[in-house]
Parts: C-alpha cells; sequence; structure tokens
C-alpha cells in the first residue's frame, strides 16, 4: 500500500515509519512532506496514494488548506493532538485517528478499521463536513471582551467563568470569584461560540460551566437542580426531558449543549 505522511515533526515521523515496519511492512512509505504548500504541490503533481498520515497543524498553517486545493480521494488517518471532543467528528465521518505517539495497537487498529471500510464499500470521507467541525472546534472564544468601569474593555477568560445568566434582558457572567460582568452577547450566541465541552444550557436563562459545578440535586417531575461553586440568585433547574443530555455532558461522554 503506498502511503504518503505529511507531518511536521521529525519525531513524530520517525514513530509513524517505526510502528508501521512492525504492524505493516508491506506499506510503502513514498514520500514525507512538512507543509501545507509542499502537500498541495505534491497532490497536484503525483497519482493519488492509497494512504495518508497526516498531522492538523503544519509548519506553515492548518492542514484543513489543504483540502481547500486540491480534492484528497484516497483514506487519511490524521496523527493529532486533538482533545476528546474534537476526535468524535472522525469517527463520525468514518475517518480515523491517532494520539501521538503511536503504539502498535493503536496503529493495527487503524489499519484494521480501514480494510474493513474497503471491504464495506470505497472509502468516501466526509472531508468537508470534518473540516467544518475542527475549524469550528479551533474558533471557540477563549475569551470575551467585556465593558467595564469607563471606557475600556477588559479581556475575560471563559475558562474562569461559572455561568452565565440572563436577568431583565441583560446577559452577564459569573466568575468563580463571584464577580459579575455584562455580556453583549445573547446566551444562544455564546451557546454556539463556547466549546459545548466546556458549557451546557440547562435552560432558557442559565449556560453553567461544567468545572464550576459542585452538585445536582433531584427535583421533582425528574428534573434536577444544578448547583454550582457561586451562589445563584434563581435555582438552576434542568428539564426531565434535558437530564439524560445533562449528566452525560458532566461525565464528559457528550458533546450536546
Amino acid at each position: 500500500m503506498k502511503t504518503l505522511i505529511i507531518e511536521d515533526e521529525k519525531a513524530a515521523v520517525r514513530n509513524v515509519k517505526a510502528v508501521l515496519e512492525l504492524v505493516a511492512p508491506d506499506i510503502e512509505v513514498i514520500d514525507v512532506l512538512d507543509c501545507v504548500e509542499d502537500a498541495i504541490d505534491w497532490f497536484r503533481a503525483h497519482p493519488m496514494p492509497e494512504l495518508v498520515f497526516m498531522d492538523i497543524h503544519l509548519a506553515d498553517g492548518s492542514a484543513f488548506e489543504i483540502f481547500e486545493h486540491t480534492d484528497i480521494t484516497c483514506p487519511i488517518i490524521f496523527t493529532t493532538a486533538y482533545d476528546e471532543y474534537a476526535l468524535r467528528a472522525f469517527k463520525v465521518n468514518s475517518i480515523d485517528y491517532l494520539l501521538k505517539p503511536i503504539g502498535e495497537e493503536e496503529m493495527r487498529a487503524a489499519l484494521a478499521k480501514l480494510k474493513q471500510l474497503r471491504t464495506v464499500r470505497p472509502a468516501e470521507p466526509d472531508l468537508r463536513t470534518l473540516m467544518r467541525t475542527l475549524k469550528r472546534e479551533e474558533n471557540y472564544k477563549t475569551h470575551l471582551l467585556v465593558p467595564v468601569k469607563g471606557d475600556k474593555l477588559l479581556p475575560l477568560a471563559v475558562n474562569t467563568v461559572c455561568c452565565f445568566y440572563i436577568a431583565d434582558g441583560i446577559v452577564k457572567a459569573v466568575t468563580m470569584q463571584g464577580g459579575e460582568y455584562v455580556i453583549n452577547r445573547t446566551l444562544d450566541e455564546l451557546a454556539d461560540c463556547l466549546e459545548p465541552k466546556r458549557f451546557f444550557r440547562a435552560n432558557r436563562q442559565y449556560l453553567v460551566a461544567r468545572e464550576a459545578v459542585k452538585d445536582i440535586s433531584l427535583w421533582f417531575n425528574k428534573r434536577v437542580i444544578v448547583n454550582l461553586q457561586v451562589a445563584t440568585s434563581e435555582k438552576i433547574v434542568v428539564s426531565k426531558n434535558r437530564v439524560g443530555e445533562f449528566k452525560e455532558w458532566l461525565t464528559g461522554s457528550s458533546t450536546s449543549y
């Protein structure tokens, strides 16, 4: 199987090659590229390989740019450092991934999956959907600009926020230290721009941070109350039809918000 490696870390390249030699000596690495520009030129000048190992972050930018300039039709195994949330996108789109450094067992499983996919149907990964998903992951807000006294704006780190809530039409952020800041966004907009693994839309009034959840209390009609590390003026009630989703999110096994 003729294979191309697109990776800018020499240690990672050595890792992939070494593991391939152990678990799949029949695989031939035909070339190694370390940047977006070279990869685009390579695909334009060479026949499509049978397999590509590709890192997301390359020397001169994001691997997403490669897909914007060339049509890659072969299976791709991403070698990445993305967290669990982003990695679910690979499985949804029938594209496998390997976390660095790559072990023999993981490599065997990935190659077995590719073999199975080829047996069932030709590999047709939905790269556009994958790109949109991972680009969105890269673009989640880490800071929000909030107005403070005078004419100043403060960059508020979202990982310091306990919750966002709306009262009298005004959205506010409450920090882990109990500070409050007015946010010039709606809760819907915040839910779209913040990481779903970090924030959950408990109800129409509250968007809560996982790290801020102290515990949950059972409530009547199969609902639950979310108790945060910082006291809130009102009970944060999760409706019974979202309790299951909330519990999965809280334990790290769901990406919904």
